[in-house]
Protein backbone atom coordinates (compact mmCIF):
# COMPACT_ATOMS: atom_id res chain seq x y z
CA UNK A 1 0.00 0.00 0.00
CA UNK A 2 2.91 2.34 0.68
CA UNK A 3 6.16 2.54 -1.23
CA UNK A 4 9.31 4.40 -0.28
CA UNK A 5 11.67 5.11 -3.16
CA UNK A 6 15.15 6.41 -2.45
CA UNK A 7 17.52 8.18 -4.80
CA UNK A 8 20.75 10.13 -4.69
CA UNK A 9 23.31 7.57 -3.59
CA UNK A 10 26.56 6.99 -5.40
CA UNK A 11 30.32 7.23 -5.27
CA UNK A 12 31.98 10.35 -3.93
CA UNK A 13 35.45 11.29 -2.79
CA UNK A 14 36.18 12.05 0.84
CA UNK A 15 35.19 15.60 1.66
CA UNK A 16 32.44 15.59 -0.93
CA UNK A 17 28.68 15.82 -0.58
CA UNK A 18 25.62 13.82 -1.52
CA UNK A 19 21.92 14.46 -1.11
CA UNK A 20 19.59 11.54 -0.61
CA UNK A 21 15.88 11.75 -1.31
CA UNK A 22 13.06 9.42 -0.33
CA UNK A 23 9.55 9.81 -1.68
CA UNK A 24 6.60 8.01 -0.13
CA UNK A 25 3.62 7.10 -2.28
CA UNK A 26 0.46 5.06 -2.04
CA UNK A 27 -2.71 5.31 -0.02
CA UNK A 28 -1.20 7.65 2.56
CA UNK A 29 -3.36 9.34 5.17
CA UNK A 30 -0.53 10.87 7.15
CA UNK A 31 3.14 10.37 7.90
CA UNK A 32 4.54 10.70 11.38
CA UNK A 33 8.30 10.36 11.69
CA UNK A 34 10.60 9.85 8.72
CA UNK A 35 14.22 8.93 8.95
CA UNK A 36 17.38 7.52 7.50
CA UNK A 37 19.23 4.45 8.66
CA UNK A 38 22.44 2.93 7.37
CA UNK A 39 24.01 -0.48 7.34
CA UNK A 40 27.69 -0.99 6.68
CA UNK A 41 29.08 -4.42 5.75
CA UNK A 42 29.19 -6.70 8.77
CA UNK A 43 27.38 -4.20 10.98
CA UNK A 44 23.85 -3.75 12.24
CA UNK A 45 21.49 -1.20 10.78
CA UNK A 46 21.66 2.04 12.76
CA UNK A 47 19.76 5.30 12.89
CA UNK A 48 21.43 8.23 11.15
CA UNK A 49 18.78 10.93 11.50
CA UNK A 50 15.05 11.31 11.97
CA UNK A 51 12.50 14.09 11.65
CA UNK A 52 8.94 14.37 12.92
CA UNK A 53 6.01 15.89 11.07
CA UNK A 54 6.51 19.18 12.92
CA UNK A 55 10.20 19.33 11.99
CA UNK A 56 11.83 18.14 15.19
CA UNK A 57 15.10 16.42 14.29
CA UNK A 58 17.32 13.82 15.90
CA UNK A 59 20.82 12.85 14.80
CA UNK A 60 23.32 10.18 15.64
CA UNK A 61 26.27 11.87 17.33
CA UNK A 62 28.63 10.73 14.57
CA UNK A 63 26.87 12.84 11.92
CA UNK A 64 25.95 15.97 13.86
CA UNK A 65 27.26 19.01 12.03
CA UNK A 66 27.83 17.03 8.81
CA UNK A 67 24.39 15.70 7.85
CA UNK A 68 21.11 17.58 7.69
CA UNK A 69 17.70 15.95 7.50
CA UNK A 70 14.68 17.79 6.14
CA UNK A 71 11.27 16.95 4.74
CA UNK A 72 8.61 18.31 2.44
CA UNK A 73 5.29 17.26 3.90
CA UNK A 74 3.37 18.31 0.79
CA UNK A 75 5.48 15.91 -1.29
CA UNK A 76 5.77 13.16 1.35
CA UNK A 77 9.52 13.36 0.84
CA UNK A 78 12.45 13.29 3.21
CA UNK A 79 15.97 14.39 2.37
CA UNK A 80 19.40 13.81 3.83
CA UNK A 81 22.11 16.30 2.93
CA UNK A 82 25.49 14.73 3.63
CA UNK A 83 28.53 17.02 3.68
CA UNK A 84 32.19 16.46 4.47
CA UNK A 85 31.79 12.78 3.83
CA UNK A 86 34.31 10.28 5.13
CA UNK A 87 35.09 6.70 4.06
CA UNK A 88 33.48 5.48 7.28
CA UNK A 89 30.17 6.86 6.02
CA UNK A 90 30.15 4.16 3.36
CA UNK A 91 27.01 2.06 3.77
CA UNK A 92 23.63 1.25 2.33
CA UNK A 93 21.27 4.00 3.43
CA UNK A 94 17.62 3.12 4.05
CA UNK A 95 14.64 5.42 4.28
CA UNK A 96 12.09 4.74 7.00
CA UNK A 97 8.65 6.19 7.60
CA UNK A 98 5.79 5.67 10.02
CA UNK A 99 2.66 5.90 7.90
CA UNK A 100 -1.05 5.80 8.51
CA UNK A 101 -2.93 4.64 5.43
CA UNK A 102 -6.35 5.61 4.11
CA UNK A 103 -7.80 2.29 5.17
CA UNK A 104 -6.70 2.58 8.81
CA UNK A 105 -6.03 6.27 9.51
CA UNK A 106 -5.55 5.80 13.25
CA UNK A 107 -2.74 3.25 13.08
CA UNK A 108 0.83 3.90 12.03
CA UNK A 109 2.94 1.20 10.42
CA UNK A 110 6.62 1.26 9.67
CA UNK A 111 7.79 1.11 6.05
CA UNK A 112 11.26 0.82 4.55
CA UNK A 113 12.81 1.77 1.26
CA UNK A 114 14.95 -0.60 -0.76
CA UNK A 115 18.19 1.14 0.18
CA UNK A 116 20.70 3.21 -1.74
CA UNK A 117 24.43 2.64 -1.73
CA UNK A 118 26.72 5.44 -0.59
CA UNK A 119 30.42 4.85 -1.16
CA UNK A 120 33.04 7.35 -0.03
CA UNK A 121 36.54 6.84 -1.40
CA UNK A 122 39.66 8.03 0.38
Amino acid sequence: QVQLVESGGGLVQAGGSLRLSCAASGRIFSINAMGWYRQAPGKQRELVAAITSDGTTNYDDSVKGRFTISRDNAKNTVYLQMDSLKPEHTAVYYCNARVATMGVPGLYYEYWGQGTQVTVSS
